[in-house]
């Protein structure tokens, strides 16, 4: 074998905990972890599988069968895209976003945030949250998007 053996593996800590590194090292084993644009990374399911395993009626021990994986699935996908707000999308729901009611729903929040800082400017110290809705979420973006810029909403 003319290359040499390598592990794939996430970013969590048992991966990259000191003791493992050092027998990957002295066994001559190189690791390439998951990271943006690698074909095989899909951050939108990695993202769905910890909210799942964050839920609490998710099972301590795990999902021991595909049929329990069957029985538990459908009442958390509608309680995923109807009710959990998610930060990718400035917190609210998939459903909200997909039906267009996202900007709606932050021009009011935004108009709240102004409000507040309006009434009791003592308890902002910076700027209010970004109220602006998301215009495009990318699986794995190229170089071009990551570097364009973002407008923060106060500077414009």
């Amino acid at each position: 074998m003319d290359r040499p053996l390598v592990l794939h593996a996430d970013n969590g800590s048992p991966l990259k905990g000191e003791t493992w590194l050092e027998t990957r090292y002295r066994l001559g084993i190189g690791t390439a972890y998951s990271r943006p644009r690698t074909r095989n990374a899909n951050p939108y399911a990695e993202a769905l599988f910890r909210t799942g395993k964050y839920r609490p009626d998710y099972p301590a021990q795990g999902l021991a069968s595909l049929d329990e994986a069957r029985l538990w699935m459908p009442p958390f996908v509608p309680g995923y895209n109807h009710a959990h707000c998610h930060s990718g999308i400035r917190f609210v729901t998939p459903a909200q976003r997909h039906q267009g009611q996202d900007h709606a729903i932050l021009a009011q929040r935004q108009a709240g945030y102004e409000q507040a800082r309006e009434r009791h400017p003592e308890r902002w110290a910076g700027p209010i949250r970004n109220g602006q809705p998301i215009t495009a979420v990318w699986l794995n973006p190229s170089a071009e998007v990551i570097e364009t810029p973002v407008r923060d909403a106060q500077t414009g």
